[in-house]
């Protein structure tokens, strides 16, 4: 049957050949595979485009950065089918270079991920409270908000979307110093005080409620979870995930409340989610007896997951251990990447880690929507994670897992042809070279971070340039394509092209599933990774503690965990004034005695 039809996409790679004449050139794509493409004589270009920028134009330097062999670009254009064994034409309608200097990536800028984010923190105050029109009132707060930002009328707050924006306001503060988001941070960790968390003084513990539903003056608590795959129960990330924008507010402030918050949480966790017969956490509860193994939990009796035993770390316990340094928790750590070492690989059946488990630890593969699928995602946050770990307590079996994630990941889960990273796959089954797709070849936010993460990371700590080149592949193609430059924020999904899918929940930008989390986690990591690991550029950090609020009066001012030595303090201020009571390796400063919140400005810099 002779195949007749035509269909646009995209094919991002280097540049091998340009021939200005014809106007032709050959696109290398990752994997190393050729594609010829012509120019229409309408194309034109851009480069990447941050957020609050105006249009980027690349048209007038088109042809000098083709002319450059090994440049990245992105390509967009039409396939027309060809007669017999020729190939397909490829027409290309436009172009998105990293930059229009040849060889230079945009990202890569010092201030580039910094006024991302604050350009996120700013839309989402507009957003949800109208700031600064109006004070920052978090019974305004609502989970669903459409794609311009307004709100989509339901009156449910769902704590882990709360907390997940606290922290993008405190990581926000962090990296700019703007007194709105530590105001945001603040008052949505007081809130969640207030209003979501239970103490339980019988137990001495303390735990968090779903969600409020709010209408007018009166409001509902929520205790079980409302989502599907977890109702009628006490999932743990949800959990997890409450102590996520506390816990970075508490880097900033030291406020003992939030860490009393904090350590009850965990020994909520401790009593009731952990076994301490066969290791890990049990991933839901059963509301009334909090019992993991209760029968009316269904799918959810006595299983583990990622999610359960993983998700500690990226959620609080990496940003608690780099508040207070405390030597229990490097152990929690160790125990969380010890035991994900030990159960996850599964590299005789698939490239993909196991992420489901009954209690025993033996595979759950018939689990809802998981069955037998992979979260391309989970596998490349394991290996950030992982890295993050190595530089706290070095094991070989840490650095080998990281290292093997990273090099069948581009294969198994990424798009070789036009960038990015896949979302739901079979782990097992495949077409050709390509594990099959759940439901679709959409590319969704998270998981892009969780790539370029891993990736900027394990450059930065073993040098590799294969990393390197995934690292800059990945977050081009983010920063191509998932930046929403017309209404603020990012893109839940971009279809494989790169073209924003905008159907369903998936054209939000609040819901169950997105808030001001992973987008602004993203810009405050990659800062860290690019500035202070790859392009060695220092970079001022801002933190506004308490008097008294830190043990011994001591400030910790890693960004994150990072390679020992690699960093130290070049300057540091006190309400802007210079000071040097202050471990310049060590990473910390002694407050001064004072009887007033203080503002700390610490330029850190590479060392060496």
């Amino acid at each position: 049957m002779k195949i007749n039809f035509t269909f646009s996409d995209t094919i991002s790679g280097y540049v091998t050949e340009f021939t200005p004449s014809e106007k032709t050139f050959v696109l290398e794509t990752s994997d190393g595979r050729p594609f010829k493409a012509v120019l229409t004589t309408s194309v034109f270009a851009r480069t990447v485009r941050n957020l609050d920028e105006g249009w980027q134009d690349a048209s007038g330097v088109m042809y000098e950065l083709l002319s450059t062999k090994g440049q990245y670009v992105h390509a967009y254009g039409t396939f027309y089918s060809a007669d017999g064994d020729s190939e397909p034409l490829f027409e290309v309608q436009w172009l998105v270079f990293p930059s229009t200097k040849p060889g230079e990536y945009r990202q890569e800028n010092q201030d580039w991920w910094i006024n991302q984010i604050s350009s996120i923190a700013t839309s989402y105050l507009k957003w949800q409270f109208n700031y600064p029109a109006e004070p920052i009132d978090y019974h305004k707060y609502r989970t669903m908000l459409h794609l311009g930002g307004t709100k989509h009328g339901d009156y449910l707050q769902e704590t882990d979307t709360i907390s997940r924006m606290v922290y993008g306001f405190a990581s926000a503060y962090m990296l700019t110093g703007k007194d709105e988001y530590l105001e945001g941070a603040e008052k949505g960790t007081e809130y969640l005080r207030d209003h979501l968390r239970f103490f339980d003084q019988d137990e001495n513990l303390i735990y968090w409620y779903h969600g409020l539903k709010v209408d007018g003056d009166q409001e509902t608590k929520l205790l079980t979870s409302e989502f599907g795959d977890d109702f009628y129960s006490i999932p743990m990330y949800e959990q997890i995930y409450a102590l996520a924008g506390p816990t970075q507010t508490f880097r900033l402030t030291g406020d003992k409340r939030i860490l009393k918050d904090i350590e009850l949480t965990i020994d909520l966790f401790e009593k009731y989610y952990k076994d301490n017969e066969q290791g890990g956490y049990f991933s839901h509860l059963e509301p009334i007896g909090l019992d993991p193994r209760d029968p009316s939990l269904a799918h959810n009796q006595a299983r583990k997951n990622w999610n359960s035993v993983g998700d500690h770390a990226p959620a609080y316990l990496v940003n608690l251990y780099l508040a207070t340094g405390e030597q229990k928790y490097a152990d929690f750590l160790e125990y969380t990447f010890d035991t994900i070492t030990k159960y996850f690989p599964d590299y005789e059946n698939s490239p993909f880690v196991q992420e489901k488990f009954m209690e025993d630890w033996s595979k759950d593969q018939t689990w809802g929507w998981q069955q037998n699928r992979a979260v391309v995602g989970h596998n490349l946050k394991i290996a950030w994670n992982l890295m993050r770990m190595q530089s706290l307590k070095p094991k070989q079996e840490y650095l080998d897992f990281a290292t093997k994630i990273a090099e069948i990941m581009p294969e198994a889960g990424s798009d070789q042809q036009r960038g990015g990273w896949y979302d739901v796959v079979e782990r097992v089954d495949k077409q050709g070279k390509h594990h099959k797709f759940v439901w679709h070849d959409r590319k969704a936010w998270w998981q892009q971070e969780q790539a370029i993460l891993a990736y900027m990371i394990l450059h930065g700590i073993l040098g590799n340039e294969e990393y390197l080149k995934y690292a800059r592949e990945s977050a081009n193609f983010y920063n191509a394509f998932f930046l929403d430059t017309d209404e603020g924020g990012v893109y839940f999904n971009v279809l494989a092209n790169g073209m924003p899918y905008l159907l369903g929940t998936e054209r939000f930008k609040g819901s169950h599933s997105m808030s001001a989390y992973h987008s602004t986690e993203l810009c405050f990591l990659s800062t860290v990774y690019t500035n202070l690991l790859i392009t060695k550029k220092p970079t001022y950090f801002y933190f506004k503690p308490y008097p008294g609020a830190f043990k011994d009066n001591v400030l910790y001012v890693s960004p994150d965990i990072l390679p020992k030595g690699s960093v130290r303090i070049a300057e540091c201020f006190i309400d802007d004034q210079p000071y040097a009571n202050y471990d310049a390796d060590a990473l910390t400063v002694q407050l001064p005695d004072t009887d007033k919140q203080v503002r700390v400005k610490v330029l850190l810099a590479p060392a060496g």
